[in-house]
Parts: C-alpha cells; structure tokens; sequence
C-alpha cells in the first residue's frame, strides 16, 4: 500500500487508471462474494482518496463513487455500512477545485431509504439507519459549498432528507417498545448500546427529544420492577453524556424533578415494601434492588449535570436542597418512626445526589457557587445527629472549596508531609473570595466546631475536617482568616482538654491530632520561624510524652490510645499565648489572636437539638462570671519593669491551667449539684438582674428636668423642679 500511495502521488495523471482498475475488481469481487478483497478494495481506494488532493482527484473520485454506489445496491448490510463510511471520509477532504458536474442523486435516493429500513433484527435495522442518516450528513456537507457555489441546489433534495431524518426521531419509541416486549432493559447492555447507536445517529440539537421520551418512559413504568427502572435510568445516564452539554435544553429543572421524585417512590417502595396497595413477598431481594435503582438515580443525577454550564449547574444544586427536609421553621418533617426513617433516608440520598453534582463543580466566584439560600441549608443538615449526613455535608462543602484538585493530597491527615513536595496549585486569594469569607466565614466556622465536636464522629469525618481547613487556608485565607483558623484549631484542641461533652478518648485523641496536623500544615504555610519552632516543639513533646495525641498513632486501622487523659504536662498543649505573641511579632493581629473563639449560639441548635438545657445554662452561667459585676475593681496599674514582663511570661502558662481549672469547676457544678441548688444559685442571679433592670426603668421614665438645669438652694442643697414639656420655654431658634 506504501508503493502504491507513493506512485500515485509521483505521477498524479495515472489516478484516474488506478481508480478505474481497482473499481472493476471490486465490483467483480462484489459478484463473486470474495467480500475480503471488496473490503481491502476499498481501503486502498480510502488511502488513496486522503493522500492526493490535487486537480487530477476529480477523475479518480468518478471511480471512487462508483465502487461506493455498488457496495449501497448491495441487499449485505455490513457492505451497505462498508461503502457509507467511505462515503463519509469522501464528504469530509476539502478538494483543491470543487466539481460542479458531480450528481449525488443516486446518494440522497439510497441513503433515504437506509434510514427507512425495516430489517428484521433491531441491531442490524438500528446500524442500518445510523449509516443513512451519516451518509446524508455527508451528502448535505459536500453538496452545499459545491451546489451553492454553482446556484444548482436541487430542493428535491431536501424532500427526500427532512423526511428521514423526522422518520428516526419516532426510532427510539420503536426501541423502547422492543426492549419492553422483550424484558431486554436487564441486562441493561444490550439497552444501552441501542440508544447510543440512536443518539449517535441523530442531529445533536434532537437529542433531548429523546431524553425527555426516555423520562416520560420512566414516569410510566414508576410502578414496575426496580430493575426495568434501574436499565432505564442507566439509559439516561448514557444519553446525557452522549447529549453533551446544553442538549437536555430548557426543561432541565424537568428533568431533575423526574430523577427526584423517581427516587423518593424507591424510598417509599422500599420502607412500605410494596407498589401500592400489592404487597411483594421477596421484600429483602426488592429493597436490595431499590437501593440499586437509587444508586442508579444518584448517578444518572451526576452524569446530567456534567454536562450543564455553570450557571445551569448552580440552579440545579439549589433545587436538589430545596428538596432536602430538615427541622426548620419552614419545612415540617414526617412524624412517627416511619416518618424518621423516610426523612432519614431522603436525607441521605439527596445529598448524595447533590454531591454528585457539585463533585468537579469549579466556580472562581464563591459568592454564585455558595449563595445564602444554598448555604444556609446546606450548613444546617451539618447540625443533625445522623453521622453520614454530616459526612456528605463535609464532602459537599470540600467540593465546593477545591476548585485547583488539592483535595488528595490532604485525605490522610499527617504531621510528617513536607509541603515543599506536595506541589500545591495555589492562587491569590481574589476579591470575589475576601467577599466571601467577611460575609460566611463566621457561619463556616461554627459549624466546623460543633461538627468536630460530635460523638459519632469517626475516622472519614477527621479527615474530611483536615481536607476542609486545610483548603480553606489555600483556597480563601488571608491574614484575617488565618488568624481565625488558628484560633479555632485551638477552641478545637479546648475542646479535648475540658470534655465538657464527656467524649471517649478516641475522640479526645482525634481532636488533638487534628489540631496538631493543621497547625503544622499552617506554621509551613505562614513561614513564622518562631511560629513553625513552637509547633515543632510541642510535637517532639507529644513524640516522647504523648504519641497518641499524634495522627499518626490515632488514624490507622488500630488506633494506639492510651485510657485516661487526665494527667498531660502542659508542655504537649499549643499555648495560645506563645502563638499570639510569636505571630504578633511578625505583623498578625496579636489581640484577635489572643482572643478564645467562642462560636454563638442560634436557632438552629434548638431546631436540630444539638444543645441540651443543661449546656446552654452552664455556657451561660460561665459568660455571666466572667462578666460579672461582683468582681473587685482593678488594682492601679503598676510600674512596667524587667521583672515584670518576666513574671508574666513565667506565670502565663499557670493562668491558663488556673483558667481550665475554674472553667470545668463550673461545668462540673451544673453537672453535679442537686437541682434544688442550682435554682437558688439561678434564682438569686435573676433577682439581681431583676433590681439593676427596675433602677435602670427608674432613671429613664424618670420626666426630664427642667432647662435651666438644677437648681441650688441657698444651702447648697440641690432641688430639682420637674416641669411637663407643655409648659417648657424654649429658645425661639428651637421652636419650629
């Protein structure tokens, strides 16, 4: 084949002999069925046609069309296919001199009436009509710079080749039928092929015709076996990805709303265990191929939103946790355990769904990827009990914040990663993000807390805590939010050090691992020496004295705890005094860093019954002493000298202790002492607010006094004349 392409493109002139040679053989191969020399035939003639492009191709391609003319009269369909894609390599060379003289009548005639096959097989008749439909497609492609150029369009054309392609948009109702008298949707294989070789061979801007026929499909088999939906589902999910972006057109919404309501039909049918009113016997095989069916939709709900723009995608995301139900003023749950299962597991498919659709989501404005009606839903469902919701709603979140795909390089949490070697993509944080972060960062780090404080938590739900610090830092920090990071990685490690929330030692242990990786992930990315030295410090401590406060003996297979907390030297806690005074030397806000972070308390909590009665009084009770206006008055500031700064430096680490000390006397008060108690303690404190609110109502209700301000008596006494404002006198410039 080499020798002959180079002797055709040596002497160009003798192309028209070696068309005319090698159509002759084909054509008496075709007679005598030899249809493997038709077939290297034809390949020849393709190498050939794609090698010369020079003015002699014109006499070579009357050959050429003749060899593919008898291929299509041929009653074989492989040869029928066989010729229309060498028609279709032929449609798509650009000839250096265009022919005006070529006819394609016989072309549109054949290709026509390919599309309108009636074969018995599907798959063959299905083959049959996708070659029409392409050969037409190259017969529109060649013919219209030719024909347009001579004004010798022949309209006849076009009556032979809208009809074709109106009759295939009615071929995948034909198939769906097919696959229905045939139970072929399971397997789904021989489904899936069907409707790629359909939505392959039609005009891209028809494929969401088909789609919406496969949904409406769907919503008329609702009731049938979970797997006929589950083939018809996996259909769709194929569809979409063939359909490319924008196909699914202006019912999006549609869509979605189909996929949802599917799925929460397959939640109904596996809780209630029947289609209505007929109860199935097999109820453990059913449920195992509803969850099937479910996964199928989840899937299915990701492979559509592929395909969207980012705008599209982001009305998506809304719309799948508008539907998502949570214990909110405005959205009333299922009662009863019934109730409590369906909201469970609704719950937890739905933010798979979402996942799936904001997983590759990357938006550069946070702002339109997270706006508050999104957010402030989202962040809710991190508030509930169930520990796989919060998990999704972790996963959810880091999808969102990733938008460089650093998230694996942060999915085991470590103090021993260099970050030289992880080869971060990292931008500056731009305006859109500062934005941001001023508006939800609060919001975000409220719910990291009260996340990270939860019992159930295991070991995916640290990790996801890490990847989400650890992004946030790379994608949206700036000096503000760094400081409010570190401050929360230690309200974090307080956390394990007062156990308020009585937690096990796993979760103890956990939490002060976690602090002691992203406070070192942090030290590397500041590049503070005395910042980066007291972690460095504290982790050789925890090393020696405390291994297992350190990710590396807590997150493995079989965590290397120890049994009591109880006695840890000082030297193995991040002190937030040294970390505030060696950031504050280098330019950081050493007061905001001074500062505990102590994250409010909303509504959310009482609608999600995160925080008991006992807690929020003992939180209470511990601002009210720190404020409380009990306190001796403060000693005159005295004299700054050498041994003072050195004394507060030495006892500093002391006034911490003493601080945790008082702190956990008062919980353990509120813990522990009789209720008679604790309502005399509540009741006298309510009494003095009682009495300094009614001397506060006095003053103000008090009538004003008189303009001419107090008057002194001749004894120096003081009396105050109280006049109504009525009978006021006042200057003419303050009279309107």
């Amino acid at each position: 084949m080499e020798k002959l392409t180079f002797y055709a493109l040596s002497a160009p002139e003798k192309l028209d002999r070696i068309g005319a040679y090698l159509s002759e053989r084909l054509i008496r191969d075709v007679g005598r069925h030899r249809y493997g020399y038709v077939c290297i035939a034809m390949e020849a003639l393709d190498q050939l046609l794609m090698a010369c492009h020079c003015q002699s191709i014109n006499l070579f391609v009357e050959s050429f069309l003749k060899m593919v003319a008898k291929l299509l009269e041929s009653e074989k369909p492989n040869l029928q296919i066989l010729g229309t894609n060498s028609f279709v390599k032929f449609a798509n060379i650009e000839e250096d001199t265009p022919s005006y003289h070529r006819s394609y009548d016989f072309f549109v005639s054949r290709f026509s009436e390919m599309c309108h096959s009636s074969h018995d097989e599907l798959e063959i008749r299905t083959k049959i009509r996708t070659s029409g439909i392409k050969g037409l497609q190259g017969v529109v492609r060649k013919t219209v710079n030719d024909e347009l150029q001579a004004n010798i369009w022949d309209p006849q054309h076009m009556d032979k080749i809208v009809p074709s392609l109106l009759f295939n948009l009615q071929h995948a109702e034909e198939a769906e039928s097919h696959l229905d008298n045939h139970s072929l949707w399971e397997p789904k294989t021989f489904a899936i092929r069907c409707f790629k070789i359909i939505m392959y061979s039609i005009q891209p801007q028809h494929s969401h015709l088909v789609i919406q026929q496969l949904l409406g499909h769907l919503d008329a088999n609702s009731k049938s076996a979970a797997t006929v939906r589950a083939g018809i589902v996996e259909v769709l999910s194929e569809a979409a990805v063939i359909a490319a972006s924008g196909s699914v057109g202006p019912t999006v919404l549609e869509v979605f709303n189909t996929l949802l309501r599917q799925l929460r039909l397959s939640i109904d049918y596996e809780l209630t265990g029947s289609y209505d009113c007929a109860v199935i016997s097999a109820q453990i095989i059913k449920e195992h191929e509803e969850r099937m069916f479910q996964e199928a939709v989840i899937k299915t709900t990701g492979s559509f939103a592929s395909t969207l723009p980012t705008y599209q995608r982001s009305e998506v995301m809304l719309f799948i946790m508008s539907k998502v139900p949570l214990p909110s003023l405005h959205h009333a749950l299922d009662a009863g355990k019934a109730g409590e299962n369906r909201n469970r597991l609704t719950q937890i498919m739905l933010l798979k769904s979402l996942l799936q659709v904001s997983t590759g989501f990357q938006c550069s404005n946070m702002l339109t990827a997270l706006p508050s009606s999104f957010l402030d839903r989202l962040l809710s469902a991190a508030l509930m009990e169930d520990a796989d919701l919060r998990l999704f709603v972790l996963e959810i979140l880091i999808s969102f914040i990733d938008r460089h795909g650093n998230r694996p390089k942060f999915s085991t949490i470590s103090t021993i990663n260099d970050i030289s070697v992880l080869k971060l993509k990292v931008d500056k944080c731009s305006r859109q993000d500062t934005v941001f972060m001023k508006k939800h960062s609060q919001q975000l780090y409220r719910h990291i807390y009260l996340t990270s404080k939860e019992e159930s938590n295991v070991q995916p739900h640290y990790e996801a805590l890490y990847s989400m610090l650890a992004l946030i830092s790379i994608e949206l920090a700036n000096e503000e939010v760094v400081v409010d990071l570190i401050r929360l990685v230690l309200a974090v490690q307080e956390i394990a050090q007062i156990n308020e929330d009585n937690l096990p030692v796993y979760n103890r242990c956990a939490l002060y691992a976690l602090g002691a990786a992203y406070l070192n992930l942090i030290s590397q990315l500041t590049t503070v020496p005395a910042f980066c030295q007291h972690i460095h410090e504290v982790l050789e401590t925890r090393q020696k004295e405390a291994p297992y406060l350190l990710p590396e003996d807590v997150f493995v297979e079989t965590p290397r705890l120890t049994k009591s907390l109880d006695h840890l030297v000082p030297e193995v806690f991040f002190r937030q005094s040294k970390i505030s005074e060696v950031l504050g030397g280098s330019g950081y806000n050493s007061d905001r860093l001074s500062t505990p972070y102590i994250p409010q308390l909303t509504d959310e909590d009482r609608l999600s019954k995160r925080k008991s009665i006992g807690e929020t009084i003992s939180l209470q009770v511990e601002v009210e002493s720190r404020n409380s206006p009990e306190k001796e008055e403060r000693a005159p500031a005295e004299e700054i000298t050498y041994e003072t700064l050195k004394k507060a430096i030495v006892d500093s680490v002391a006034v911490e202790e003493q601080e945790r000390e008082r702190r956990r006397l008062v919980v353990e008060k509120f813990q522990k002492a009789p209720f008679e108690e604790i309502a005399a303690h509540c009741g006298a404190r309510a009494s003095l607010l009682q009495s300094k609110l009614n001397q506060i109502f006095e003053i103000t209700i008090r009538p004003p006094p008189s303009p001419s301000g107090t008057i002194t008596a001749a004894y120096g006494q003081p009396q105050n004349h109280s006049i109504p404002v009525y009978e006021m006198k006042f200057p003419d410039l303050c009279v309107y």
